[in-house]
């Protein structure tokens, strides 16, 4: 069977299914295992916990921190990569994912070959495709204008005035980074306001804090967390940000989570600005008609899946791309399986462990009854 997409979520898939003597391969287009996470920021640390963030069947050793950075990250997914001695092969893209009939094997076209197996299980992720939104007046902007996924640190930006779009926890982290790291003016733009919440309120980190409060109704979760927000945080209001539904256990979006970027609100190192309407040659026009100027612009607008593309079946799909149902669950597609595309207030590395594992008892019955005789 076909893993595609070696990131966190199809390495655990395969761990997962080699726990249950299955084998797999897996196709990951990057040229290393875990080369996506360290193309990510510098400043870039788990919000989630060592313990709760580990992959099925090998935990997270305790020799890393509480908080693992990026490059921790990449080196456990390698060692995770190790321990299952996983069969990946790094540097392939995959072009489309098909089948010619319900009876047949799914057929993987790569730029290189065309592979068959009677399983492929889909891992590529929420963060394939950065989206940059098409802002009339782009093409005339004269200053550097990038997607937060290309962005690495503020050396470049020293002494400049920077524009952030999005107010996510990418955008809440890079605009503090700027200003931390010597950018002379640093505005966020906000569109939608999210609700903020500390890493570690009360000295307990957030992550085992939400995992207990999913597991209430969403309206009591909400108003805890909600509770805990203000008790924590303060009125975030007083300093420019926009006022926020604080519902994420209804909506299952994960909130901004606070590692800093509260802190230089209220020092006022970093500026709000309202949502950006249009580009100009010098800066950028607001949604409140004020027009200012910026040297650069870090769009962390967002990813789509990409998935559209790559399938060329769509029915396993929702209107925005995602796949419909239950990661590790069986789809309308027989042999056609979903890990990595939940939004989880729990936690993607967490999710990922059990989607997995979930995923792995699906698998092994399918591929028992595929190969079950018939009876005569």
């Amino acid at each position: 069977m076909l893993i595609v997409g070696g990131g966190a979520a199809g390495l655990s898939a395969a761990g997962a299914l080699a726990a249950r003597g299955v084998g797999a391969v897996v196709l990951e287009q990057d040229p290393e295992i875990g080369g996506t996470w360290a193309r990510r920021y510098d400043r870039l640390h788990l919000h989630t916990t060592r313990r709760f963030s580990g992959l099925a069947h090998y935990p997270i050793p305790r020799r890393y921190p509480t908080y693992l950075s990026r490059d921790d990250v990449v080196a456990y997914l390698r060692e995770y990569a190790r321990h299952f001695d996983m069969r990946v092969a790094t540097g392939v893209t995959v072009r489309t994912i098909r089948r010619r009939s319900e009876s047949s094997d799914w057929i993987v076209e790569t730029d290189d070959e065309v592979r068959r197996a009677p399983v492929v299980v889909v891992a590529t992720g929420q963060y394939r495709q950065p989206i940059v939104p098409p802002w009339p007046g782009r093409d005339l902007f004269r200053g550097a204008l990038t997607h937060s996924v290309d962005y690495r640190n503020a050396a470049p930006y020293v002494g400049r005035r920077v524009l952030v779009v999005g107010a996510g926890n990418s955008g809440a982290e890079i605009a503090t980074d700027l200003i931390d790291g010597g950018a002379a003016f640093v505005a966020i733009s906000v569109r939608t306001a999210p609700p903020i919440v500390p890493r570690d309120p009360f000295g307990m980190p957030v992550q085992r804090t939400s995992i207990l409060l999913s597991a209430l109704p969403p309206v009591v979760g909400n108003s805890i967390g909600r509770l805990t927000a203000r008790l924590t945080l303060g009125d975030v209001t007083r300093f420019g940000m926009p006022a926020a539904a604080f519902v994420p256990y209804t909506t299952r979006r994960v909130p901004l989570i606070d590692v800093g970027f509260v802190d230089a609100l209220k020092r006022r190192r970093v500026l709000v600005r309202p949502a950006v309407v249009r580009l100009t040659a010098a800066g950028a026009v607001f949604a409140d008609g004020a027009e200012e100027s910026f040297d650069a612009i870090v769009a962390a607008t967002g990813f789509g899946t990409g998935l559209a593309a790559l399938l060329e079946t769509r029915d396993v799909l929702d209107d925005e791309g995602v796949p419909r149902g239950r990661a590790g669950e069986p789809t309308i597609e027989a042999g056609l399986y979903f890990v990595g595309f939940t939004h989880s207030l729990r936690g993607h590395l967490f999710e990922a462990n059990l989607a997995s594992r979930r995923l792995a008892r699906n698998v092994e019955r399918y591929l028992r009854a595929a190969t079950r005789p018939s009876p005569p």
